[in-house]
């Protein structure tokens, strides 16, 4: 198409990409949710909402994918982080890829990033300060094509008190106390979009959400609106939410629900129902924040005059996780600690209820068998 006004300027539009953290595809109230999640639903009502995709199964490899456009091994990351000696599984971005604000950066856009990177090699939490951050196999979102950043090199954070955090090259020292990594992150990116108005440049934001990943940390109010809501169990939540699925018509013809999960019990078998009920509704409290968030930031770029020129993208990097948060598995590789010294009860603690601080938990297979409808399997498959 030819514009025959060579005076006429056409105004590039700024890009947002926003990714959640293993939340399952059912996850959503446009996807058949009980779960919150009004200004997300308000996108797809207003945008286009694909129903048919694919992504890599594992956070890094499909971040190293998405930042790309290249399978993921020949991004680098064709596993996780660690480096397995070849250029496929050398589990940092490969500098034969470009990322896109790599790209959009060499075009005049703003390139901005807020939240989890996880595509720069192996950390071990709890040895921070053995951390080789921008080194050749630890490249920051800095050295990759990111004006700002704001937000964790690894794969998964305590949401009240992070182990590192950086922004832009400078580590964070102090948190206030009533921090919250979903609303730290958003309040940032806002920040950054500032700047680039202010500046009369377009912008690219890569807001990349560490919710609902574990562990299951939750403001008490949003915990609250959720309780009781999964005392009926799973079976019959998963049931609704493929229901009202197929009555939305999500898909383009009616699917049949696969069974639960052949190692999953029924809930009327369930000894724990009101601690299970409870995580649930946790992890529905972290997607209920996040939507908040992406509310919180939509008003930001209508104040700002954006929002009609701006192309939003919401994904998740893989399904609903299966994990159970034992102490001795993944909970051991985290700070058993808070920044300000408070001991943490590591793994999932029957009857121990998730949310504060002082929990680390995961919400396990059967609820991950919820979220992921009408699907069987779960992240990492």
């Amino acid at each position: 198409m030819t514009n025959n006004n060579p005076q006429a300027e056409i105004s590039r539009p700024n890009v947002i990409l926003i990714l959640a953290d293993d939340m399952g595809f059912a996850d959503l109230g446009c996807t058949g949710s009980e779960i919150q999640t009004p200004n997300i639903d308000s996108l797809a009502r207003g945008g286009v909402m694909l129903s048919a995709m694919y992504n890599c199964a594992r956070c890094c490899p499909t971040r190293a994918s998405l930042l790309t456009g290249l399978y993921p091994h020949n991004a680098g990351v064709g596993h996780m982080g660690a480096n397995l000696g070849t250029p496929a599984y050398q589990g940092f971005l490969r500098n034969d890829s470009a990322t896109i604000a790599e790209h959009l950066r060499a075009s005049g856009y703003a390139t901005l990033m807020s939240g989890k990177w996880h595509v720069a090699g192996d950390f071990e939490p709890r040895s921070v300060d053995h951390w080789r951050i921008g080194d050749v196999e630890h490249p920051t979102p800095r050295q990759r094509g990111f004006d700002r950043f704001y937000g964790i090199m690894d794969g998964a954070t305590h949401f009240f008190s992070p182990h590192y955090m950086l922004e832009d090259d400078s580590r964070v020292e102090t948190f206030p106390d009533d921090f919250y990594f979903t609303d730290a992150i958003t309040h940032k990116a806002i920040g950054m979009i500032d700047g680039a108005v202010a500046e009369e440049k377009p912008f690219f934001l890569y807001l990349a959400h560490t919710a609902p990943h574990w562990p299951l940390h939750a403001h008490p109010e949003d915990i609250a609106k959720y309780d009781g809501v999964y005392a009926k169990g799973w079976d019959q939540i998963r049931t609704a939410r493929h229901e009202t699925m197929n009555g939305q018509g999500v898909f383009q013809r009616s699917w049949d629900i696969s069974p639960r999960d052949s190692t999953v019990h029924g809930w009327e078998q369930e000894k724990n129902r009101d601690w299970e009920a409870s995580k649930m509704a946790t992890y529905a409290a972290m997607v209920d924040r996040m939507d908040q968030s992406v509310g919180t930031l939509i008003s930001a770029l209508k104040r700002l005059g954006q929002f009609d020129n701006t192309l939003i993208l919401f994904l998740s990097d893989n399904g609903g996780c299966a994990e159970f948060m034992a102490e001795d598995g993944w909970a051991k590789f985290y700070p058993d600690k808070t920044h300000d010294g408070r001991q943490i009860t590591m793994g999932n603690v029957t009857g121990l209820r998730p949310g504060d601080a002082q929990t680390f938990q995961s919400y396990d297979k059967p609820w991950a068998n919820v979220s992921n409808a009408p699907f069987r399997l779960y992240k990492h498959y």
